[in-house]
């Protein structure tokens, strides 16, 4: 465990995440999620948060171990179809992790999820963070209406409401 990551969690904490996406942006996001479930049968949750505390900063979590709990604790992996789609992102560690349910991990993988990661750091890395998480979002989207396409009636099974830890 890091004093400047430990630091930086303290620092930034979720004031950072309220900055970066005001309510605004937020609903913009919303919208994004919705049109884009419109294209597949998946489900798809945007969370940012914005620093760690407590206990999971002091055991030094990760974000990609952060992400699996959120993904829990949200029942993403509670689909019928096994195609939730988590964009997590620990604004503190600039660090973005998909974490996706077994029927559409089996068909994208751990590189394909990796790629839309980075192609989304790159646009925080430059402050752009709504356009980040749109782009991030569609990428998500294209596979999800690839391998899942929208079926007769498919119920919005999740909200499409952005959570801000």
């Amino acid at each position: 465990m890091g004093i400047r990551r430990i630091t930086r969690h303290l620092l930034q904490h979720h004031w950072r995440a309220k900055q970066a996406f005001p309510q605004e942006v937020l609903d913009r996001i919303e919208q994004a999620i919705k049109q884009s479930e419109a294209t597949h049968s998946g489900q798809v949750r945007f969370v940012v948060e914005g620093a760690l505390d407590g206990r999971p900063l002091f055991r030094n979590q990760h974000a990609r171990a952060r992400a699996l709990d959120v993904f829990s604790h949200l029942r993403i992996w509670d689909t019928a179809h096994n195609n939730g789609v988590l964009i997590y992102l620990l604004l503190a560690d600039r660090d973005v992790e998909i974490v996706a349910d077994r029927g559409i991990d089996a068909k994208v993988g751990a590189a394909g999820w990796e790629a839309i990661c980075r192609a989304m750091e790159v646009e925080f890395s430059a402050g752009r963070f709504e356009p980040g998480v749109i782009d991030g979002i569609a990428a998500v989207s294209r596979e999800l209406a690839k391998h899942f396409p929208p079926g007769r009636g498919h119920p919005n099974e999740l909200p499409d409401k952005p959570v801000v830890i």
